[in-house]
């Protein structure tokens, strides 16, 4: 399957799950969102087209973490809820190819957002303020 081919079938297979997408189907659609993902980004740095960019300071646990929130891009967005569902119909249909239920990537994207939250979680913790004293682990440190 060409580039364009690949490309127009996603489109027209917008909300079809069911099927098999080959190879090339799959990994020139993903070349052409993740390029046009890259202009788009860099045309709303260069523009300024970003909702909710923002210098801030978070406290965390009493301690004060500073940090720079580049906001969400409009045109990157836009993009991105235009691919949504193209982008994963055709990962299930790709999953189908190889004889796998489509089920697996849903599970994907259950995982991947569970190792999200998970890291937040462990930065958290990480950045909280050490109890003062003795405490049921051991001593305070020096």
């Amino acid at each position: 399957m060409s580039y364009r081919q690949a490309i127009s079938t996603c489109f027209k297979k917008y909300v079809t799950f069911s099927g098999r997408a080959s190879r090339s189907e799959f990994w020139y659609f993903f070349l052409f969102v993740y390029i046009f993902a890259a202009i788009f980004y860099f045309i709303d740095s260069a523009t300024g087209l970003q909702m909710g960019a923002s210098t801030q300071e978070m406290n965390i646990g009493g301690t004060v973490v500073p940090f720079d929130n580049p906001g969400v891009g409009v045109l990157t967005l836009i993009w991105g809820l235009i691919t949504l569902l193209p982008g994963i119909s055709v990962m299930v249909r790709r999953v189908h190819d190889s004889d796998k239920s489509g089920w697996l990537v849903l599970l994907g994207y259950v995982l991947m957002l569970a190792c999200g939250i998970g890291t937040i979680l462990l930065l958290v913790l990480a950045l909280l303020k050490s109890t003062p004293g003795d405490n049921k682990y051991g001593a305070a440190n020096a």
